[in-house]
């Protein structure tokens, strides 16, 4: 039997913290920025978790 394969793609966009949660970055930041206030710029540096329901999709695209 081969070697199961993580998704790349959620591999590269999500993260698992040592907690098992599952971490994701903010939409809406790489782009048209001027229009857009500091705070709301600011606030979008943060990383965010993923919620319950597609965390358990997530992880298993992960294999993790």
């Amino acid at each position: 039997m081969p070697k199961m394969k993580s998704n790349r793609g959620a591999a590269k966009t999500f993260k698992v913290t040592a907690s098992g949660k599952v971490k994701r970055k903010h939409s809406l930041k790489r782009h048209i920025l001027t229009k857009k206030s500091a705070k709301r710029i600011r606030q979008l540096r943060h990383d965010a978790i993923v919620s319950d329901a597609d965390a358990k999709r997530v992880r298993r695209m992960l294999l993790a």
